[in-house]
Order: C-alpha cells, then sequence, then structure tokens
C-alpha cells in the first residue's frame, strides 16, 4: 500500500499536544530502526554438514545466508533487515514520485533522512552525498533524501548547500518534503527528542539501502549531533552488492583487511588485501574448483572457517 497520510490527521492529533501524547497518540514506533541479529551456536559438524550437503546450483548468495538469520517481521510493528519496504507518494525538489517502488524499480536505493534544513551539520551531509552521487550512479544505485521541511524550505535551503562546498556540486537526488511525517513514521525516523516550533518531531539521521526487490538490506541510524560518513555509506553499498549473488561476505575494515598475513614458515604477504570470506555453505570442493587461490587462515581451533579469496576470483 502506499503510504500518504493527510496534514489533516496530524492537525486532528493537536499541534500543541506534547511530544510524548503525540507519538502516543500517532502510533509512531520509537524502537522500529532496531534490528536484532538472530543467531545461534553451533559446532563444526553442523557447519561441516551444511558443507558437504550443499552444491554451487544450490548455493545461496552472501544476502540470502545472513537474511536467513533475520525475523520476517517484529514484535512491534517496525520495519527490519529483509522486510519490503513500505511504498510511498511525496513531493520532492525533482517534482512528484508518485511511487517510491516504481520510482527505483529494478534499482538500489538510498533512502537517507535529516532533520532540518538550514542546519550545519545537514548541509555538509547533504553536500557530501552530492559529491558522491555519480560514483553511487555508475553502481546503479538511486538516492532520495528526506526531511519534514516543505519542498519549498529544501529548494531555498540547497543554494546554502551549493554555496558551502564552493559551487562544485549539483544536487542531482530528490529531496523529499515529508512535512506530514507519514514517510517518517512509516520507516520508524522519528525522533522523540527533537521538535520544531509547534512541537512535532523531526527526523533523526537514518540511512535505509534498498534492494533491487525493495526489500531492506541495511540501516544506520545516527543522533542529530553526529554527521554520517558518506565513503562509509558507498562501501556499504559496494559490498552489499557484491554479496548480493555470490556465496560471500565482506571482512571488517573491508576493503583496506587482511593488508599483511602470515602464510606458514614465517612468510607473509600482501596480496589478500581487500579480499573477501567465503561462507562456510561453500564446500570445500566447490572452494577448490570455483575460487581458486583461496587462502585458509590458520586458527587455534584449526576449524578452516576463515576462508579469503581475492575479489578479483569472485
Amino acid at each position: 500500500f502506499i503510504m500518504n497520510f493527510s496534514s489533516i490527521a496530524l492537525r486532528r492529533l493537536g499541534a500543541t499536544a506534547t511530544r510524548s501524547s503525540l507519538l502516543r497518540r500517532g502510533g509512531i514506533a520509537l524502537s522500529s530502526n532496531y534490528s536484532g541479529f538472530v543467531s545461534s551456536r553451533h559446532n563444526y559438524s553442523t557447519t561441516s554438514k551444511l558443507m558437504a550437503d550443499s552444491t554451487m546450483d544450490e548455493m545461496e548468495s552472501g544476502t540470502k545466508m545472513y537474511m536467513s538469520l533475520y525475523p520476517e517481521g517484529s514484535t512491534d510493528g517496525g520495519l527490519r533487515l529483509g522486510n519490503i519496504v513500505p511504498d510511498f507518494a511525496a513531493e520532492t525538489t525533482h517534482g512528484p514520485i508518485e511511487s517510491f517502488h516504481k520510482w527505483k524499480e529494478g534499482k538500489w536505493a538510498i533512502l537517507f533522512s535529516h532533520p532540518a534544513d538550514f542546519t550545519p551539520v545537514c548541509t555538509t551531509e547533504i553536500g557530501r552525498l552530492a559529491l558522491k552521487y555519480d560514483e553511487l550512479k555508475s553502481m546503479d544505485c538511486l538516492v532520495a533524501t528526506l526531511s519534514v521541511d516543505p519542498v519549498k524550505s529544501h529548494e531555498e535551503w540547497l543554494k546554502d548547500v551549493v554555496a558551502h562546498c564552493e559551487n562544485d556540486i549539483e544536487v542531482k537526488f530528490p529531496i523529499i518534503g515529508d512535512h506530514d511525517r507519514s514517510i517518517s513514521t512509516a520507516y520508524g525516523m522519528i525522533d522523540p527528542g527533537t521538535s520544531d516550533d509547534q512541537d512535532l518531531p523531526l527526523t533523526i539521521r537514518a540511512v535505509f539501502i534498498i534492494n533491487p526487490e525493495n526489500k531492506l538490506m541495511l540501516t544506520l541510524n545516527y543522533p542529530a549531533c553526529v554527521g554520517r560518513n558518506t565513503d562509509e555509506i558507498v562501501r556499504c553499498v559496494k559490498a552489499l552488492q557484491l554479496s548480493y549473488e555470490k556465496s560471500i561476505a565482506t571482512p571488517a575494515n573491508w576493503p583496506n583487511n587482511h593488508a599483511d598475513i602470515p602464510i606458514g614458515d614465517g612468510e607473509r604477504t600482501t596480496e589478500y588485501k581487500g579480499s573477501v570470506f567465503l561462507l562456510p555453505t561453500v564446500s570445500k570442493e566447490d572452494a577448490d574448483t570455483n575460487y581458486p587461490g583461496y587462502h585458509t587462515c590458520e586458527v587455534p581451533s584449526d576449524i578452516p572457517y576463515l576462508r579469503l579469496v581475492k575479489q578479483e576470483h569472485v
């Protein structure tokens, strides 16, 4: 369904209501961006069985493997990783979006919220995102940003954003005017600790990375006092896309990981910098056949689960 609440509904709630009562009466789930990772401890025999029972034709991608560990729904009505994100219609600085799902059809997308126009941190965030837009577009990833300010405010504020970046940017993505808070509510972006001059809540600094099937793949939530790192957002999109169809996962600090590792007999190598891990569900036979040159890191447990493969071999 398409979320498009009217401002009349908010007025009926009472613009002078306290934030807490507004949130209660508006049905906003304050914890709806919490994504609990559900995992279980298992011994190597379980992992070995998974490896033995699988074939390359049956191999799930890293995305499918890890998405299977998340609950399909949530107990509080909130949005969870793996859920289909709500569709919505909206007015933007690039004209109306009749359906978010149709607007991004078949593509990756980033939905990026900021608390308010004409504020310092938000100005730098939109500017940095604009500098990264062409790179994201080349990755087949669309960008839409949002705040509760009206579109007219966005249009005036963008002049400041461009000027602050020394006029070296063009903001090529739409900024959504979510003045009635309908989209912010549907996505759980409401910040109960901040409000506008009418005592209505603002949005948190949220990032949603959404795959071509409209499933939520990653969320980032920041408080108003901390600006986001756009390089990290781009890195996350790259990592998600890499694991989307392949049986791999990206290590910590990827692609700057494993820059210098031991390979036995006192020797070390730098050739595995930026490598990725094979999933435990990839059997040794399949790894040997389809991922040439992979390296198994030795660990005290002697369990061969740390299997690095160069990105060019994925």
